[in-house]
């Protein structure tokens, strides 16, 4: 094979590699960003803004199992237009799991020192030390499902973010 060919497939090679490093860690945190809570990014008062939650189901876990009376599991979906808000919240009680169905979005997490960006397909999983806020700063709307476990003894809005 001719050095030149070799140097084309070698670099060929490396790019495919850097890629798919990339791809593996999509949607995280990188591990040398992750700091205590409350030492990533920082809280902010910005109101919803571009975003329609519907809650599409919910379960009444006290119905299920009574230790868990004043718990809704639910499934909602998110719709968050170009420059949309998904203001700041925290999952100090409330785990959640979030999945990108359509779109990219940047999540400004109070654990991570970078802001994350969530891609379609990307899971967010979303527990005690997350606190947060997200932004859909392309030109496209985004569309997540969230799955949480909603504490509605509080008598909190029932589109927590």
């Amino acid at each position: 094979m001719q050095r030149s060919n070799r140097a084309t497939l070698t670099a060929i090679a490396a790019g495919m590699t850097i890629l798919f490093a990339g791809a593996a860690v999509a949607g995280e945190c990188p591990a040398d960003k992750r700091v205590p809570d409350g030492q990533g990014q920082k809280m902010v008062t910005t109101a919803a803004k571009g975003v329609v939650d519907q809650v599409r189901q919910a379960i009444d876990l006290g119905k299920e199992a009574p230790a868990l009376d004043g718990r809704l599991f639910r499934l909602r979906q998110l719709d968050i237009a170009p420059g949309g808000i998904v203001p700041w919240h925290s999952h100090g009680s409330r785990p959640a799991q979030i999945y990108v169905v359509k779109g990219s979005i940047v999540e400004y997490a109070s654990n991570c020192a970078v802001p994350i960006v969530h891609n379609t397909g990307d899971v967010s999983p979303e527990g005690k030390g997350t606190s947060h806020w997200w932004q859909n700063t392309t030109t496209e709307p985004v569309v997540l499902i969230s799955v949480d476990i909603f504490d509605d003894r509080a008598n909190q809005d029932k589109h927590m973010m």
